[in-house]
């Protein structure tokens, strides 16, 4: 992952190293369009509720990672010419929940 690029999330989201996975419900994912990594997407966290919870853009390979409160979660990725993507997750302790998001044009 690289450093802070300024928006207040490291993108792609925080590193695993020296994290106790058995302590965080982890939600990570990829963005796509055409089954290529979108670079600099903005990939949202929604509570369920649908409250805007986090957003961290992705990294050069489309990667993104919240940490997140165990529950469902609402992940949806916005791209430039208004693409984008939703995916509904559950986040779990001691887990990774993956996700990918394709993205369809607006």
């Amino acid at each position: 992952m690289s450093a802070n690029d300024g928006c207040g999330a490291p993108t792609g989201g925080a590193a695993l190293a020296g994290v106790n996975l058995a302590k965080e419900a982890v939600i990570q994912g990829v963005v796509r369009a055409d089954a290529a990594p979108v670079s600099g997407a903005y990939v949202r966290l929604l509570d369920g509720s649908g409250e805007f919870t986090a957003e961290v853009p992705t990294d050069a390979d489309g990667v993104f990672r919240f940490f997140a409160g165990p529950g469902t979660w609402t992940v949806r990725a916005l791209a430039p010419r208004g693409a984008t993507a939703e995916g509904s997750v559950q986040a779990e302790l001691g887990k990774i929940a993956e996700v990918e998001l394709a993205l369809t044009p607006a």
